[in-house]
Protein backbone atom coordinates (compact mmCIF):
# COMPACT_ATOMS: atom_id res chain seq x y z
CA UNK A 1 0.00 0.00 0.00
CA UNK A 2 1.41 3.24 -0.81
CA UNK A 3 0.23 6.28 1.35
CA UNK A 4 0.16 10.55 0.37
CA UNK A 5 -0.26 12.19 3.29
CA UNK A 6 -2.07 15.63 3.27
CA UNK A 7 -3.28 18.89 4.75
CA UNK A 8 -0.22 19.90 6.64
CA UNK A 9 0.20 23.95 7.17
CA UNK A 10 0.68 26.90 9.49
CA UNK A 11 -2.05 27.87 12.26
CA UNK A 12 -2.09 29.83 15.82
CA UNK A 13 -2.52 28.46 18.75
CA UNK A 14 -6.30 27.12 19.38
CA UNK A 15 -6.64 26.71 15.45
CA UNK A 16 -7.72 23.31 13.71
CA UNK A 17 -6.44 21.51 10.66
CA UNK A 18 -7.42 18.45 9.11
CA UNK A 19 -4.88 16.03 7.78
CA UNK A 20 -5.88 13.62 5.04
CA UNK A 21 -4.19 10.43 3.93
CA UNK A 22 -5.19 8.95 0.94
CA UNK A 23 -4.25 5.21 -0.16
CA UNK A 24 -3.61 3.15 -2.97
CA UNK A 25 -4.58 -0.19 -3.33
CA UNK A 26 -7.91 -2.71 -3.15
CA UNK A 27 -6.97 -4.06 0.44
CA UNK A 28 -7.23 -0.30 1.99
CA UNK A 29 -10.29 -1.66 4.37
CA UNK A 30 -8.29 -4.52 5.75
CA UNK A 31 -5.71 -2.16 7.18
CA UNK A 32 -5.14 -0.93 10.55
CA UNK A 33 -4.19 3.30 10.47
CA UNK A 34 -2.81 5.69 12.06
CA UNK A 35 -0.77 9.04 12.74
CA UNK A 36 2.67 9.74 14.36
CA UNK A 37 4.45 12.83 14.71
CA UNK A 38 8.20 13.76 14.83
CA UNK A 39 8.87 17.50 16.26
CA UNK A 40 12.10 18.54 15.85
CA UNK A 41 15.24 16.91 18.32
CA UNK A 42 12.59 14.67 19.51
CA UNK A 43 11.80 10.77 18.50
CA UNK A 44 8.90 10.03 16.38
CA UNK A 45 5.52 9.46 18.62
CA UNK A 46 2.22 7.28 18.32
CA UNK A 47 -0.70 10.56 17.71
CA UNK A 48 -4.20 8.15 17.00
CA UNK A 49 -5.01 5.31 15.64
CA UNK A 50 -7.90 3.63 14.26
CA UNK A 51 -9.39 -0.11 13.33
CA UNK A 52 -9.98 -1.33 9.62
CA UNK A 53 -13.39 -1.14 9.97
CA UNK A 54 -13.57 2.54 11.68
CA UNK A 55 -14.76 0.90 14.67
CA UNK A 56 -12.27 1.81 17.40
CA UNK A 57 -9.83 4.67 17.96
CA UNK A 58 -6.84 5.43 20.01
CA UNK A 59 -5.29 8.32 21.10
CA UNK A 60 -2.16 9.57 22.76
CA UNK A 61 -3.07 10.99 26.12
CA UNK A 62 -1.16 14.56 24.73
CA UNK A 63 -3.96 14.67 21.88
CA UNK A 64 -7.15 12.84 23.90
CA UNK A 65 -10.13 15.25 23.44
CA UNK A 66 -8.80 17.43 20.35
CA UNK A 67 -7.79 15.05 17.56
CA UNK A 68 -10.51 12.78 16.24
CA UNK A 69 -9.46 10.15 13.69
CA UNK A 70 -11.60 8.59 11.18
CA UNK A 71 -11.50 6.76 7.44
CA UNK A 72 -13.83 6.27 4.87
CA UNK A 73 -13.16 2.89 3.38
CA UNK A 74 -14.88 3.50 0.17
CA UNK A 75 -12.71 6.20 -0.97
CA UNK A 76 -9.61 4.69 0.56
CA UNK A 77 -9.22 7.61 3.30
CA UNK A 78 -8.33 8.35 6.37
CA UNK A 79 -8.11 12.17 8.14
CA UNK A 80 -7.31 13.58 12.00
CA UNK A 81 -9.31 16.57 12.32
CA UNK A 82 -7.09 18.45 15.00
CA UNK A 83 -8.69 21.31 17.11
CA UNK A 84 -7.36 23.63 20.06
CA UNK A 85 -3.80 22.85 18.63
CA UNK A 86 -1.04 24.16 20.62
CA UNK A 87 3.00 25.22 19.97
CA UNK A 88 4.01 21.58 21.09
CA UNK A 89 1.87 20.01 18.21
CA UNK A 90 4.29 21.52 15.82
CA UNK A 91 5.77 18.52 14.24
CA UNK A 92 6.33 16.45 10.78
CA UNK A 93 3.07 14.13 10.55
CA UNK A 94 3.32 10.81 9.61
CA UNK A 95 0.30 8.44 8.33
CA UNK A 96 0.83 4.86 8.63
CA UNK A 97 -0.79 1.28 7.65
CA UNK A 98 -0.75 -2.07 9.29
CA UNK A 99 -1.88 -5.10 7.59
CA UNK A 100 -3.82 -6.17 11.10
CA UNK A 101 -7.51 -5.32 11.42
CA UNK A 102 -6.99 -3.75 15.40
CA UNK A 103 -5.30 -0.53 15.70
CA UNK A 104 -5.29 -0.93 19.48
CA UNK A 105 -0.90 -1.88 19.50
CA UNK A 106 -0.36 0.48 16.82
CA UNK A 107 0.97 2.99 19.41
CA UNK A 108 4.47 0.87 18.94
CA UNK A 109 6.16 1.09 15.34
CA UNK A 110 6.22 -2.36 13.81
CA UNK A 111 8.54 -3.37 11.16
CA UNK A 112 4.99 -4.51 9.44
CA UNK A 113 4.09 -0.81 9.04
CA UNK A 114 4.09 1.21 5.84
CA UNK A 115 4.64 4.94 6.09
CA UNK A 116 3.48 7.77 4.07
CA UNK A 117 5.87 11.09 3.35
CA UNK A 118 5.45 13.65 6.25
CA UNK A 119 3.13 16.84 6.34
CA UNK A 120 4.55 19.81 8.45
CA UNK A 121 2.20 21.25 10.93
CA UNK A 122 3.51 24.54 12.41
CA UNK A 123 1.32 26.15 15.30
CA UNK A 124 2.56 29.62 16.14
CA UNK A 125 1.90 31.31 19.32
Amino acid sequence: VQLQASGGGLVQAGGSLRLSCAASGRTFSTYAMGWFRQAPGKVREFVAAIDSSGGSTYYADSVKGRFTISRDNAKNTMSVQMNRLKPEDTAVYYCVARPKPTAQAMDVESIEDYWGQGTQVTVSS
